[in-house]
C-alpha cells in the first residue's frame, strides 16, 4: 500500500511543464521589477539633460575667403531671420 501511494506522489515530479511554470513566474518578478524601476525615476538613462548655451559673439570676419582641400563636414549653420548664424555639430 505504501508503494503505491509514494509512486503517485512522484508521477508530478516528471512533468516538464512544471519548469516552464517557474521560467514564467520568474519572468513575471523580473517584469515587475523592471516596472517599478522605470515608475520611480523615468528620466535616468533614457534622456539626458542639455546644458544651456552660451552665446558666441559676432565674429567679424575680414572679408578673405579660403579653402582647403579634404575638408570635412563638421555641421549645419542656420540663418536666423534677425541675421546670425547658428551653427549645429552633427
Amino acid at each position: 500500500m505504501n508503494r503505491i501511494r509514494l509512486r503517485l506522489d512522484d508521477e508530478g515530479d516528471d512533468d516538464p511543464l512544471l519548469s516552464l511554470v517557474n521560467l514564467i513566474d520568474v519572468f513575471l518578478v523580473l517584469v515587475a521589477a523592471l516596472l517599478l524601476a522605470v515608475a520611480r525615476d523615468p528620466a535616468t538613462g533614457a534622456s539626458r539633460r542639455v546644458a544651456e548655451a552660451k552665446k558666441v559673439e559676432r565674429f567679424q570676419g575680414e572679408g578673405a575667403t579660403t579653402s582647403v582641400e579634404g575638408g570635412v563636414r563638421a555641421g549645419t549653420a542656420y540663418r536666423l531671420p534677425d541675421g546670425s548664424l547658428v551653427v549645429v555639430p552633427e
